[in-house]
């Protein structure tokens, strides 16, 4: 019944000042939804990257031939080496348990034309597990077959950017087009699939089968990387090891580093999910800063409340009230501005978040325990930034509070 009519006594008092209650929750307001909004995005872009990760395939290992680095954001060869054949990914497949499919694959940006249209892509020979295994599907016609890839058959399946660029709105399947020199059939045409992890466009590329372009497009002997699925995802690291144990065996590397590089998928997700979520904190971190600021805000109205109530301080200690009941007026004073302000402030972030997900802006993923936290910590902010004011209200003397008056 008490603290009943202290709410209603406290929500009173605030509401006669409506502008100074404003702007002293203001600062809440703003870091809460800073909070909530930021973390947001950051969850975002993460799920972004690590959607953009697994698109590449899935349980996905890649061996690429040579050490490989980030060069300007992508991948790069340092050198060329021959030393990974075709041979290695069938031999991946019948020695190593923890691998289901394999396939070898090479790929040479190369000149490409139909009709009086030219266009300089991604020209990539894999043998057909590959689809599989980079779980790449059709949006019109068909995948070549092994029976296609055994013969050198001339067909070649488009990404959507190839198609854009050369066909415009037509469809391709059924033309026929030139990659350098040699004429080949469209077959099918991907779905998109967008950018990948380094900023590559997925679907900027040709497919063609393994054995065609090694003889009648590049004229070579090995490949530049072997796609390889595990058997399931808690195999990845096992099969990682059993293929690295095969290709040293196979490439006789007693003594001398690898002459390949291997890449986890799990491996990849982690330290982007890691990098992701430090970023995540960091900027979450300085969104909580005005916080901060909301809470001296706080601290500064209600040292200008105690002023300014001096008289009805000791009009209500002569009257019998004690010291803790006006600290705790006070400081519940203090907890309904912070409280008010730091569910104003999670909704604002929450709506704001949706709109620029809504309006394509940026893709954004409300953390609900990110907004909670803001909350209770704006919350506690309140509290502790009105203790000071609380005790200073409390510590007044009923004659010095009525003789000021």
């Amino acid at each position: 019944m008490k603290l009943a009519r202290n709410l209603a006594l406290s929500y009173a008092i605030l509401a006669a000042h409506r502008l100074r209650t404003f702007l002293s929750m203001l600062g809440i307001i703003v870091g809460v939804g800073a909070v909530v909004l930021m973390v947001a995005a950051g969850r975002g872009a993460e799920k972004r990257i690590l959607d953009r990760i697994r698109d590449m395939g899935t349980n996905l290992i890649v061996v690429n031939a040579g050490q490989t680095r980030i060069v300007a954001g992508r991948q790069r060869q340092m050198a060329t080496v021959t030393t990974l054949v075709a041979d290695d990914g069938k031999a991946i497949v019948t020695n190593c348990p923890s691998v289901r499919l394999a396939a070898p694959a090479i790929s040479k940006k190369l000149s490409v034309r139909f009709g009086s249209e030219n266009a300089n892509t991604n020209v990539v020979g894999m043998t057909p597990d590959g689809f599989r295994i980079r779980n790449i599907e059709t949006a019109s016609g068909r995948f070549f077959d092994a029976e296609e890839s055994r013969g050198r058959r001339r067909v070649a399946i488009l990404g959507p950017t190839v198609v854009k660029n050369l066909f415009g709105a037509d469809d391709p399947v059924g033309q026929r087009l030139r990659i350098g020199r040699v004429p080949f059939e469209v077959v099918g045409v991907t779905r998109p699939k967008g950018m990948d992890a380094n900023g590559a466009d997925q679907d900027d590329l040709i497919i063609v089968p393994l054995a065609t372009a090694m003889r009648r497009l590049f004229n070579v002997t090995y490949v530049d990387r072997i796609y390889v699925q595990a058997a399931h995802a808690d195999a990845l690291y096992r099969a990682e090891k059993e293929i690295r144990d095969l290709l040293r065996q196979r490439h006789r590397l007693r003594g001398r580093p690898d002459d390949f590089t291997i890449q986890n998928q799990a491996t990849l997700l982690k330290t982007e999910r890691e990098t992701s979520r430090s970023m995540t904190l960091l900027v979450g971190g300085a969104a909580g800063i005005s916080l901060l600021v909301g809470g001296v805000g706080i601290l500064a109205v209600m040292l200008i409340s105690v002023r300014e109530r001096t008289g009805e301080i000791g009009l209500r200690r002569a009257a019998g009230a004690r010291k803790r009941d006006i600290r705790n007026q006070f400081l519940l004073e203090a907890a309904i501005l912070s409280c008010t302000g730091g569910i104003i402030g999670v909704l604002s972030g929450v709506a704001g978040a949706l709109v620029l997900s809504r309006l394509g802006y940026w893709e954004t993923v409300v953390s609900w325990p990110a907004a909670g936290g803001g909350f209770l910590f704006s919350a506690s902010l309140g509290i502790v930034f009105g203790i000071y004011p609380a005790l200073r209200a409390a510590e007044l003397e009923p004659i010095e509070a009525l003789r000021a008056q």
